[in-house]
């Protein structure tokens, strides 16, 4: 399912957009809108978007076909049967053609100006990755502000280049590997594929939404920690790359004394994740 192309497009260098979305009906419009926002690409380059339905039994497709696009940008949809993220990606990557690939949830919203940032930031022959400075979307749920609120002071989110819903790499940082693993933690495995020196993050923001409430913190925590264990075992050979500042007393006694209410709510979700509460046999989690 796709537009006609524009017959120059083949000629103009790209800038690729992948949205792996599956059941995401209440999110997609909104995500394409602030990207086909965007601040216009530098001169001579081209945007295209490949939105990767995968399993969907609601109106992502269609919503997604029916998107108006703005001039210097084409927008495909690709429906998939199976619902499988990692073979959603293998799926795009295989027609994508930019020279720049970007990695977006179909629940995020770019600034204006990230695409143009990142497309700046990787046109170059060195392997790089990149991503944007990431907010948090306001949350319904008081836990989930306060969890949020302390999670988004944490050294790894204030000082790396975590690229949680959206990450960026070019094509000679994609082609360290073939296709993409079938891993929990996919975004680590991007992010540790560069040396912390080929990393960029960069001003621009995008808007990122935690999941609500205690049980889905809980259950979404674990399969993190999960995806953290399946890496070191699998491909210990990328810890190598990891840059993360631990957190030490000081600091975490510091961030408690600034924000009790969220040091309480962040460790509460710790000592859930470690007990038997709300355990599932189910790979993927989400909470919505």
């Amino acid at each position: 399912m796709s537009r006609p192309q524009d017959p120059d497009r083949a000629q103009a260098p790209l800038v690729s957009v992948l949205i792996p979305a599956h059941n995401e009906a209440d999110y997609i419009e909104t995500c394409l809108a602030a990207l086909f926002a965007s601040d216009p690409l530098p001169a001579g380059i081209q945007g295209e978007v490949l939105v990767l339905t995968n399993g969907c039994t609601d109106d992502t497709a269609r919503i997604a076909a029916a998107m108006p696009v703005p001039p210097g940008w084409h927008c495909s949809v690709l429906d998939l049967p199976e619902g499988n993220k990692l073979k959603a990606l293998n799926a795009g990557d295989a027609v994508a053609r930019g020279a720049v690939l970007i990695y977006l949830d179909a629940d995020v919203l770019v600034a204006p100006d990230l695409i143009d940032q990142i497309t700046s930031a990787l046109s170059c022959s060195e392997p790089r990755y990149a991503s944007g400075t990431p907010h948090l979307a306001p949350a319904q749920s008081a836990l989930t502000r306060a969890y949020g609120r302390f999670w988004m002071q944490l050294p790894f989110v204030q000082n790396g280049t975590p690229g949680f819903g959206l990450f960026a790499m070019n094509r000679t940082g994609r082609a360290r590997w073939q296709k993409w693993p079938d891993i929990i933690a996919d975004d680590m495995f991007a992010r540790l594929s560069f040396a912390p020196t080929e990393r960029v993050k960069l001003p621009a923001s995008y808007s990122w939404p935690m999941v609500e409430g205690f049980r889905n913190l809980t259950r979404v925590r674990r399969r993190q920690n999960a995806g953290v264990t399946e890496l070191a075992k699998s491909y210990p050979e990328l810890l190598v790359n990891e840059d993360k500042t631990p957190l030490g007393p000081k600091h975490l006694l510091r961030l408690l004394i600034q924000d009790p209410v969220g040091f309480a709510s962040y460790a509460l979700v710790s000592l859930a994740v470690k007990s038997s509460l709300f355990r599932s046999a189910q790979r993927w989690t989400r909470g919505r």
